[in-house]
């Protein structure tokens, strides 16, 4: 066996492992889809009337509104996944597993690709559930079949470079904790952006922060794919912002575990 397919055998059997843990325990994947889906009817049936009032997408108040943040929730269930990885990376350093694994005849970044590839498919599927939620409570996107295909794509790319900067911030945190807290600016960048209101309404400062961090580009692609409005250069700016945080995500998540497994 070549060393490549020895390597993607190692990743498929440490990929089963973590999802047998998150069949085994599911109360992380159940917290990961619960917190967006309590925003979303926050937002949708508390703030929404006077949210989506003067919102261009929303003017009709609360009835509207919800076409309006649904996207920004969905990417939400992305980022809450981030706390999956960190976690169940965090476990595996702390609780002496990986310096059993080192013993063993398998590749080194197969520990770390079965992390961050099942916490994926696991926000995949917490992202699928907050749809659905979305969809039963008035939620009703326009987009067509290769809209849709564009939307699953752009959240797969999101969730795959959240993952690796959560796997990174998971090797480098001391306890289970710290590694808990560290996702949460992941998880909160979204709102000091376009996901509850325009940053046309947000003061100068923070406006710019908004039009400029990585989520607004994001959050706009996946309303105008699910919903017909204009998309613009958001699009390619998005795919940038993901390209970019995958890389930055798996050289620092290679780099602390490589230092981890010399000491």
């Amino acid at each position: 066996m070549s060393t490549t397919s020895h390597a993607v055998a190692d990743s498929m059997t440490m990929l089963r492992r973590n999802l047998r843990h998150a069949v085994r325990y599911p109360s992380m994947t159940f917290a990961v889809v619960g917190m967006p889906v309590m925003m979303l009817l926050l937002f949708n049936y508390v703030f929404g009337g006077a949210l989506g009032t003067g919102i261009a997408d929303a003017p009709t108040g609360s009835g509207d509104y919800i076409d309006y943040v649904a996207p920004g929730i969905i990417l939400m269930a992305a980022t809450s996944g981030s706390l999956v990885t960190a976690v169940g990376v965090c476990v595996d350093m702390t609780e002496g597993i990986v310096s059993r694994f080192r013993t063993m005849a398998i590749s080194r970044g197969s520990i770390l690709t079965g992390h961050v590839v099942g916490s994926a498919i696991q926000t995949m599927v917490s992202i699928a559930l907050v749809v659905g939620v979305a969809l039963a409570i008035g939620f009703r996107p326009n987009a067509n079949p290769v809209e849709w295909i564009a939307v699953i794509g752009l959240l797969a790319l999101v969730t795959l470079a959240l993952s690796w900067l959560a796997a990174a911030m998971g090797l480098v945190s001391k306890s289970v904790e710290t590694a808990s807290n560290a996702p949460m600016p992941l998880q909160f960048l979204p709102f000091i952006g376009s996901a509850i209101v325009p940053p046309e309404s947000m003061p100068t400062g923070v406006r710019w922060f908004a039009d400029y961090q990585p989520f607004t580009p994001v959050i706009e692609t996946l309303r105008g794919l699910l919903l017909g409005t204009g998309i613009g250069d958001s699009g390619l700016i998005a795919l940038a912002w993901c390209v970019g945080l995958t890389a930055v995500g798996y050289l620092w998540s290679r780099v602390a575990y490589d230092r981890i497994v010399k000491r």
